[in-house]
This record gives structure tokens, sequence and C-alpha cells, in this order.
């Protein structure tokens, strides 16, 4: 069985020749983050900057705290009675940045317990042993190469990603994480828009669609229109 990414579903082909099926998008909502003491965590993620969405108290052994990092999709959820495994032992969630020195500069500026920026000996995902770690950015500066590590309070363990460049096709929507980013690529798009009316040697009355075309194939990793 292939899964072929298509739009906002995926398509799913048996290699037999059966007649492919399309699933609903998916999208990831929330982790579960296991801690034994609520309120520290709390305090650890809201000084990351990360937002608190709810915090609600419903019994003694009910309380369900949920958190954004800046610019994420999607959130993490302490608290407590909210899953049975073992404090501490979420290991490995990935958070990504477009800059992997500013992030590690801005956590270490917060008071976080932070590793170094690393990549891996051989390969573009780092490995779970440490030993095929080396120091500093993946060779390149390559996108998906460079990582940093850190840990909250119980010992949850999170890596931060540097993902400069999407691979193609792996973006099927467009998010800006800002005003200011959202406008630097209408800006972009309104460069490009001009030659390629320069290009026509008209005017582009269809201009909104060009638009949409464009960013949605730059935020994609894909050529944008002509």
């Amino acid at each position: 069985m292939t899964t072929i990414p298509v739009g906002e579903s995926t398509a799913t082909t048996d290699v037999s020749g059966e007649s492919p099926a399309t699933a609903p998008a998916l999208k990831l909502e929330l982790v579960v983050i296991p801690v034994a003491d609520v309120d520290r965590a709390k305090a650890f993620y809201t000084r990351l900057g990360w937002t608190v969405d709810v915090d609600l108290r419903v019994a003694d052994d009910y309380r369900v705290v949920e958190l954004t990092p800046p610019g994420s999709p999607a959130s993490i959820i302490v608290g407590t009675g909210v899953t049975d495994a073992a404090p501490g032992s979420a290991r490995g969630v990935h958070l990504v940045t477009r800059d992997i020195e500013a992030t590690h500069a801005d956590l270490v500026a917060r008071g976080v317990e932070v590793s170094d920026v690393f990549h891996d000996a051989g390969g573009v995902f780092h490995r779970a042993d440490p030993a095929s770690r080396v120091a500093g950015l993946a060779p390149g500066r390559a996108s998906y190469g460079s990582f940093v590590e850190f840990a909250d309070p119980d010992g949850n363990t999170w890596t931060v990603q540097e993902i400069t460049e999407r691979i193609p096709g792996r973006v099927t929507q467009a998010r800006y994480d800002s005003a200011a980013e959202l406008a630097e690529a209408l800006r972009a798009a309104a460069a490009a828009h001009g030659e390629h009316e320069a290009r026509t040697g008209q005017a582009d009355a269809n201009w909104p669609e060009w638009y949409a075309e464009y960013l949605m194939r730059v935020a994609a990793g894909q050529q944008p229109p002509e």
C-alpha cells in the first residue's frame, strides 16, 4: 500500500491495482506530556513563551492544562488524570524552527538547560545513540539536519530541529506564524507576479488566483508559477 499526499487528504493506492480509497485529512492536534507536578510543568512551559490555552481544574484528581508553542498548530496537555504514562517518560517530541542558533540563544536566555547544536554523523535524522552526534550545524546547514535538545523538570525530552526548506510535496497548506512573515511572502509574490505580467505583456486580471498558487507552491517547496 502506497500513500500519496493529495491536497488535505491522502489517497492510498493498492499495488494489486484495486481502486484507490481516499482518507479524510488528519492533523496532529496535541501530545499528552506526563508530569508529576502540574504547576511546575506549567511554569516551565510558560517560561518558554508557550501560551496557556486552558487550565481546567475539574476535580481534585482531574486537571487539564493545554499549552501551545509559538506559531504551532499543535499543542500539548499536562495535567492530573490525563495519562497513565510515567512522569518524564516522553522522549524526543520534536519542535521545528527556521533558525536553530536563534532558538538555542532564546532557550538559554530563558534559563533552559539546552544542548549545544549538533547533527548526526551519517544521516539526516539523528539517531538515538548520542555517540553518533557531531557538534555544530549540519554540513552546508542542510535543512532537517541540525538539532538541539532540552528536558522539562520531569525529564521529558524535547528535540528542536531546524527546517529551512521543506521536502517537495511535504506541505499541502500554507501557514504563516506572524503578520510580518505573511507580508514578506506577499511582497515576494508581488515581485514575481510583476515579472509574470512583464513576460506576458499584459495585466493579469486573475492576480488573486496567481498569488494563491504562488504562495502554496513556495510553501510546498515546489517551483512557483511562471
